[in-house]
């Protein structure tokens, strides 16, 4: 995997449209808080949807994308409550469990969001394929991209300001290995049907 491809990408897009991604990073932060973070995963849907349209089109993102997918609340908003469950036993049980539960839930679903919003599959089908995304041949690779993408995030959750600038950059990042790690099976003709027996 080609990372210093995927961080350039990532950085070119956020110099070329710098107000853009900290205008609707900020109103998806505030809609977040006021909302106590209910409404926080399908605003990241449609966040996410309008990072990926920016990265395949170059069309600018919109504050009104953040309520493209209104209709992904209830499944987002009940695999969000059982990650957070799983993560405050963890931490409940031993700080350590807590952080590998969270690591393990990002390792696992890092394409779930794009996958729900790109290809419209199902909460169980999109973590069911981010796993086999993620498990493809440089699996190694891949570690290192949920790697940067933490500690892309903890860094900028460090400052609220920071917030502003690493999450469109993370996001940006991992959704050009996502469109490379799809690029493949996109391309691959149909399968033809089976012949007939005579």
């Amino acid at each position: 995997m080609d990372f210093k491809k995927h961080l350039e990408t990532a950085w070119n897009l956020m110099l070329n449209h710098l107000a853009a991604l900290i205008i609707i990073t900020l109103v998806m932060t505030v809609i977040s808080l006021c909302s106590l973070f209910i409404l926080a995963p399908v605003m990241m849907a449609g966040y996410v949807h309008s990072m990926l349209r920016l990265l395949r089109e170059d069309r600018v993102p919109k504050v009104q994308d953040l309520f493209s997918h209104m209709y992904l609340f209830l499944p987002l908003l009940a695999f969000s409550v059982v990650a957070l469950i799983a993560s405050m036993i963890g931490f409940k049980l031993l700080y350590l469990p807590g952080i590998a539960v969270m690591c393990g839930v990002t390792f696992a679903c890092l394409f779930m969001l794009p996958l729900m919003t790109d290809e419209k599959l199902a909460l169980i089908d999109a973590i069911k394929r981010s796993w086999d995304l993620a498990m493809q041949k440089n699996v190694s690779d891949y570690l290192v991209v949920v790697v940067l993408y933490i500690g892309l995030m903890a860094i900028g959750s460090s400052v609220f300001i920071g917030t502003l600038f690493t999450q469109p950059f993370a996001t940006l990042f991992v959704l050009s290995v996502y469109l490379e790690r799809t690029a493949h099976v996109r391309q691959q003709p149909p399968v033809p049907p089976p012949t007939p027996r005579a």
